[in-house]
């Protein structure tokens, strides 16, 4: 079984500036972040392969960079210029096949990290 565990939430202002980290137990070829509002559905942020191909939701691009290190066991969300509308629970994801920003494409989830920023 896949563990993921997320850290590295917090509380900034609108223009600051937090970095996520994802450890996950073993080599995963394809991972992500997402986040989930409330009263909103999860949505994707970002994702990486072992090839380190990219994808970001158009949300986010520009600001965001996601990473992960030669091992595939961790993965790090550098995120910029944070806006009021990113407040949400993040959440590292692996087990996908491709790289993707539909959670219904990942099989292992961490319990997520809260980011909130104000205005």
């Amino acid at each position: 079984q896949v563990q993921l565990m997320e850290s590295g939430g917090g509380s900034v202002q609108a223009g600051g500036s937090l970095r996520l980290s994802c450890k996950v137990s073993g080599y995963n070829k394809c991972m992500g972040w997402f986040r989930q509002a409330p009263g909103k559905e999860r949505e994707g942020v970002a994702t990486i392969d072992d090839l380190n191909y990219l994808r970001y939701a158009d949300s986010v691009k520009g600001r965001f960079t996601i990473s992960r290190d030669a091992d595939g066991t961790v993965m790090n969300l550098e995120m910029n210029n944070l806006k009021p509308e990113d407040t949400a629970m993040y959440y590292c994801a692996s087990g996908c096949v491709l790289i993707s920003l539909r959670p219904t494409e990942f099989r292992y989830w961490g319990p997520g990290t809260q980011v909130t920023v104000s205005s």
